[in-house]
């Protein structure tokens, strides 16, 4: 195989497969048996002997949709939201993104965009299909494109370039990053990319962190190797949101250098963790696996708090189809719809009022908090568990 990423030969391979998952995890699914038919693929994560990337060799671009019924936003958050408006006024305040252009690669329903032109009184462009015009939030001077980002576009060269968890849904990044060097031209652009963070997801043996449309996974190592590739001077890579996030500043530079072999150690510490993380995901596997049939058999009831992709990841590797009836979710659009491939009917947190379920499992920690206090206002009292929590003392 040929690296998509730093286009190595002969240096990936294989170390985790899962086989028939839902090719979409967030489009909304109307009825339940259409849910339970829904397409299929194969994950097949490899990783490069000479990057440290990793990426799904099994990906098929075509499988993946992009549409107004993709509903992905996770802007109903108070936790996310926050988040989403610190990195606005980090970049706002330490590049003077003022009265500028701002160039958005995959801006979703455009939250962040938005914001952001917003607190700086900035011009926007946003690049997405599954943008929904009915939701825009202003009469900002933001122009929405509801299409991918072309690789022949004509836009301007921005002020500010950003692109959030957008990359890790394309699978040839070196392409598409160079695509990007053609129009951030400019040498005092800024451009900003935020990722997932593979290394915190071997580390944790996540393997609901791992779904079809996440093609490519990023460490700093590889993400830093790519960004250089492509004609970028790396100015800052750090990680946010309780270690999820991976973020990387960089500027245009004129004239583009080999890239060196780089950092040894970082390659060396996702190769370990690769090599080690099947294992970490079948035993994280087995804990879950039994603990929802233990509880399905003692007539407890258990529903799941997030119902995008990693809830989808989690019942389909699991196989989980009657231990969980319900999944909750904060975003009112996804209310009243399945989830794809396991069927779960989702719901809104005031369903659990009458529901009254024994168990609620966040799928993320970062909110915990955050459920803790809607589980209160519902009049609700049950054990709350996290995705991570796997130590058997936490059970009872």
């Amino acid at each position: 195989m040929i690296c998509p990423n730093c286009g190595s030969v002969g240096c990936c391979y294989p170390f985790y497969e899962v086989r028939d998952v839902p090719t979409n995890s967030c489009l909304l699914v109307e009825d339940r048996a259409r849910a339970l038919d829904f397409p299929t693929g194969d994950i097949a994560l490899s990783v490069c002997r000479g990057c440290s990337f990793i990426f799904n060799a099994a990906w098929d671009p075509h499988c993946t949709i992009y549409s107004d019924q993709y509903e992905e936003t996770q802007g109903f958050s108070p936790t996310f939201n926050a988040f989403n408006r610190a990195i606005a006024e980090e970049l706002i305040s330490s590049y003077d993104i003022r009265g500028k252009t701002v160039l958005e690669i995959g801006c979703g329903k455009g939250e962040f965009l938005s914001l952001i032109c917003k607190l700086g009184g900035n011009r926007g462009i946003g690049y997405d299909p599954s943008f929904v015009p009915a939701r825009r939030h202003s009469d900002q001077d933001i122009r929405f494109v509801r299409k991918f980002f072309p690789g022949n576009t004509k836009e301007i060269a921005p002020d500010l370039l950003c692109c959030k968890m957008t990359l890790e849904h394309i699978g040839q990044t070196h392409r598409f990053l160079s695509s990007v060097r053609s129009v951030a031209n400019r040498k005092d652009s800024v451009i900003f990319f935020q990722v997932p963070d593979v290394g915190r997801i071997l580390k944790e043996g996540a393997f609901w962190d791992v779904y079809y449309e996440h093609c490519s996974y990023f460490s700093a190592t590889s993400l830093k190797h790519l960004f250089i590739g492509t004609g970028f001077a790396v100015q800052r890579i750090w990680t946010g949101y309780d270690g999820q996030y991976l973020m990387i500043l960089t500027s245009p530079v004129e004239r583009r250098s080999d890239v060196s072999p780089g950092d040894q150690d970082g390659v060396a510490a996702i190769i370990r963790s690769s090599g080690s993380f099947a294992t970490a995901a079948a035993r994280s596997r087995a804990t879950w696996l039994s603990r929802l049939r233990n509880w399905a058999a003692a007539g407890q009831r258990t529903v799941l708090w997030g119902s995008g992709s990693k809830a989808v990841a989690l019942l389909t590797t699991l196989g989980v189809h009657d231990e969980i009836e319900h999944v909750v979710d904060i975003n009112p659009y996804r209310v009243g719809k399945f989830l794809p491939g396991t069927g779960q009917r989702i719901v809104a947190p005031a369903f659990l009022r009458e529901y009254r379920p024994e168990n609620v499992v966040i799928m993320n920690p970062v909110y915990r908090d955050e459920v803790e206090r809607e589980l209160a206002r519902q009049r609700c009292e049950p054990r709350v568990y996290t995705i991570l929590d796997l130590e058997p003392d936490r059970l009872s």
